[in-house]
């Protein structure tokens, strides 16, 4: 089994609200010092699901990454937990997509591997919560597409999947190659080992550039966005209390209900 997993380098969605600004000029996220970038959370089962059909199956588990100024401690995470290869498409054009545009990088980028059985991804970004990345490469590349997978069996060149619905799960079964979209629901990922971590320090990533995946600069990344962010902002929550009082706690009892009745609560 050859597969390949997209895994995004995201910032630490642990931490505090207080550490995220908006600059209103720009429309941009501007971080406190200090905050810390993390492999996203859901990238994470998606390389747990392949190094569980590597456990059963073997094969070869190669992981992708997307971005600029990658830090290699956080995208060689997959690499201790037991993927065996790194391809970072790294370059100021790539940056700053939308879900097509970072898509569409993605899928260049895998159809360059060439090789591959099944392709996995998480079931949305934690910075952005789209989900639309793992669909779009499935379009793209003209596969398969399953989403929410919490299971994933293979055999006689298919997948056989289950996954999640708003009331329970479905079994559903695609041919390979496919792609697969992993929910939580799939198990936690496995820590990574001492020895695999020293075995990770001493791998370097593959770099690709745009024209190593055959795109122009224009495809992709800001320029090639196909949606325009319109706004971002952080919304403002405001709160109202107001005391109910009483002679006694049965007056006070009886004004709350009078209370919550006027604003129609009861």
């Amino acid at each position: 089994m050859n597969m390949v997993v997209c895994v995004k380098q995201v910032i630490d969605p642990e931490a505090p609200p207080a550490t995220f600004k908006i600059d209103p000029s720009t429309g941009k996220v501007v971080l406190s010092p200090g905050v810390s970038q993390v492999v996203d959370p859901y990238s994470e089962y998606a390389v747990e699901a392949a190094l569980k059909i590597k456990d059963t199956l073997g094969g070869k588990i190669t992981t992708v990454s997307l971005g600029i100024n990658l830090l290699r401690d956080v995208v060689k995470k997959p690499l201790s937990m037991g993927a065996d290869e790194l391809i970072l498409l790294e370059d100021e054009a790539f940056i700053e997509g939308d879900s097509w545009s970072t898509a569409y990088a993605l899928a260049m980028a895998i159809k360059k591997i060439g090789e591959y059985d099944l392709i996995l991804c998480g079931r949305e970004a934690a910075d952005t919560n789209a989900g639309q990345v793992g669909s779009g490469i499935a379009e793209i590349l003209g596969l398969p597409g399953v989403t929410l997978a919490k299971k994933i069996d293979i055999t006689d060149s298919k997948a056989r999947v289950e996954r999640v619905t708003a009331d329970g799960y479905e079994v559903v079964e695609v041919p390979l190659p496919a792609l697969l979209t992993v929910s939580n629901e799939i198990g936690e990922p496995r820590y990574p080992t001492i020895k695999k971590s020293m075995a990770a320090k001493k791998m370097e990533p593959i770099i690709w550039k745009p024209a190593d995946i055959g795109v122009e600069p224009s495809q992709i990344g800001a320029v090639g966005r196909r949606t325009e962010m319109l706004k971002l902002f952080q919304p403002v929550r405001e709160g109202k209390c107001e005391v109910i009082e009483g002679e006694s706690l049965e007056e006070a009892g009886a004004n709350l209900a009078l209370k919550l009745r006027e604003v129609k609560i009861l």
